[in-house]
C-alpha cells in the first residue's frame, strides 16, 4: 500500500512516495477523455486519465468524507466534462479546479474507504501523451483514517488555494532529523555508465542502503526523491525536500570522467565558483518559488529575491560547510577511500535551496575500476552508509546545540 505522502512521478512505472515529476512545460496539459475512464474492477477502482503531455503531479487520500485527491501542475480542465468517463458505483462525485498558483486539482468523492494500491504516470509512443493509472482497493475505515492525509504544506480541501509550505524551524534535537536522500539521475537520464554499471541504478541502491542504516538508529526520518528508475528534474528534487520539511539534503552521485584518474569520495557544497572544471556539470535552473520555503518570491523582482535568498544563506552556508566536514570525517573513518581533494565546491543546482543545509556526495568515480569494485560491493556500501550516519549524528548534535544557544 502506498503511504500517505506526496507522490509525484515522471516516467514509466509506479512509485512509492517521494519521487517527483518534471518541471514546468511550455503549455498546459489537456485531458483526452476519449482515452480516459474511471471504472470498477470487481471490488477495486481503476482510474485511467490520458493527458496531452506529462506534468508534475501528486496523489493522496483525505478522510471525512473519504476522497482521492490528485494535483497536477498544470492541467486545463476548461470545457471538459470528466464526469462523463465515470463508470463506477464507488465514485459518488468528481470535481476539478485550480488550487495553488500553477496547480490544478482532481477530487473524487468515494462511497467507501479505498486505499491506494498503485499509481503511475506513463509516457510512450510518438504522441507525447501521458497516461495516469491509479488502482484502489477497499479497506476498513480505521485503516483508511490512519493512511489518509495530505503531504505537509498542502491544502487538503477541494477548493481554495493551497498554502505555500511555511519555513520549518531549525532543528534543536527534540525530534528525529529529517533527511532527504536524492539518488542522482534516473529514467531517461541514467547518468554515468562504465563496464555495465549505471550511476542512476547504483545510487538508488545506495540510497536505500543508507536509508536502512539511518532508520535503524531511530534518530532520523528519511525521505527519498525517487524510489524507482524514473526521471526527476532538478527543481522537483528541492520541492520534495521542502515538502518534507527537510533538515538536511544529501544528493548522491558517482560520476565518470573522460580524462584523468580521479577516484575516491568527494563532498561538494554550493559555491558560485566551481573548485574545478569537473564541478561545472550541473547548471539547471530552479523555479523561484522552490528556492525559499515560506517566502513567496513570485511578486518580487530579481534584486529583492536575491537579497532574501542571500540572507537565508548567511545562516545556512556555515551549517552546510560544517556538515560537509563531518561527512568527510565519517567516510574517511569508515572507508578510508577519499579523493585527494575530498572537499570541493560548485554551483550544483540541487544544492541551491538557501534554507536547507545541503551537500552533494560523490561516492566515487565509475571511470575508476577500483571505485567500481567498491561501489558494487554491498559490504563497502554499508561502511560508507555508516560513515554518513556517523557524520549526521555528530553534525545534528552540534547544530542543535548551536540552535538552542541562538534561541536563548
Amino acid at each position: 500500500m502506498i503511504r500517505p505522502f506526496v507522490l509525484a512521478l515522471w516516467g514509466l512505472f509506479p512509485l512509492a512516495d517521494g519521487a517527483f515529476a518534471q518541471g514546468p512545460l511550455n503549455a498546459l496539459a489537456r485531458p483526452d477523455l476519449s482515452r480516459s475512464e474511471i471504472v470498477d474492477l470487481g471490488a477495486n477502482l481503476q482510474i485511467t486519465l490520458t493527458l496531452s503531455q506529462p506534468v508534475p503531479w501528486r496523489i493522496f487520500t483525505v478522510d471525512n468524507p473519504p476522497r482521492l485527491v490528485v494535483d497536477f501542475s498544470q492541467v486545463d480542465w476548461t470545457g471538459q466534462s470528466i464526469g462523463d468517463v465515470v463508470r463506477s458505483d464507488v465514485v459518488t462525485d468528481i470535481r476539478t479546479g485550480a488550487t495553488q498558483r500553477d496547480w490544478s486539482r482532481l477530487v473524487l468523492s468515494l462511497a467507501e474507504p479505498m486505499a491506494l494500491e498503485t499509481a503511475g504516470l506513463g509516457t510512450g509512443g510518438n504522441s507525447g501523451q501521458a497516461v495516469l493509472k491509479v488502482q484502489m482497493a477497499p479497506v476498513d475505515a480505521v485503516t483508511f483514517a490512519k493512511t489518509a492525509g495530505p503531504p505537509p504544506g498542502v491544502f487538503a480541501g477541494s477548493d481554495g488555494p493551497e498554502a505555500i509550505a511555511d519555513g520549518r524551524g531549525r532543528q534543536t534535537g527534540e525530534r528525529p532529523l529529517v533527511v532527504v536522500l536524492d539518488p542522482g539521475h534516473g529514467g531517461v537520464d541514467p547518468g554515468a555508465e562504465a563496464d555495465g554499471v549505471v550511476e542512476a541504478d547504483l545510487m538508488l541502491t545506495f540510497a536505500k542502503d543508507l536509508r536502512r542504516v539511518l532508520e535503524e538508529s531511530g534518530r532520523f526520518s528519511v525521505v527519498m526523491t525517487r524510489e524507482e528508475d524514473v526521471f526527476v528534474p532538478l527543481e522537483s528534487r528541492l520541492t520534495v525536500a521542502r515538502t518534507a520539511g527537510a533538515d538536511v539534503f544529501l544528493s548522491l552521485h558517482a560520476d565518470a570522467l573522460a580524462e584523468g584518474r580521479a577516484s575516491g569520495a568527494t563532498i561538494y557544497t554550493l559555491s558560485s565558483e566551481a573548485s574545478d572544471d569537473a564541478a561545472r556539470v550541473l547548471s539547471e535552473r530552479h523555479q523561484r518559488t522552490d528556492l525559499l520555503g515560506g517566502v513567496d518570491l513570485s511578486e518580487h523582482d530579481d534584486v529583492i529575491a536575491g537579497v532574501l535568498m542571500n540572507m537565508a544563506r548567511l545562516n545556512t552556508t556555515p551549517r552546510a560547510e560544517r556538515l560537509a566536514g563531518k561527512l568527510v570525517t565519517g567516510l574517511s573513518e569508515r572507508t578510508g577511500d577519499l579523493h585527494k581533494r575530498p572537499r570541493l565546491r560548485a554551483g550544483f543546482s540541487v544544492l541551491k535551496a538557501p534554507d536547507i543545509p545541503s551537500a552533494l556526495i560523490e561516492l566515487g568515480f565509475l571511470s575508476s575500476a577500483r571505485d567500481r569494485d567498491r561501489l558494487t560491493d554491498a559490504g563497502w556500501r554499508r561502511k560508507a552508509a555508516l560513515g554518513i550516519r556517523d557524520a549526521l549524528l555528530v553534525w545534528s548534535q552540534e547544530d542543535a546545540d548551536e540552535a538552542r544557544l541562538l534561541n536563548r
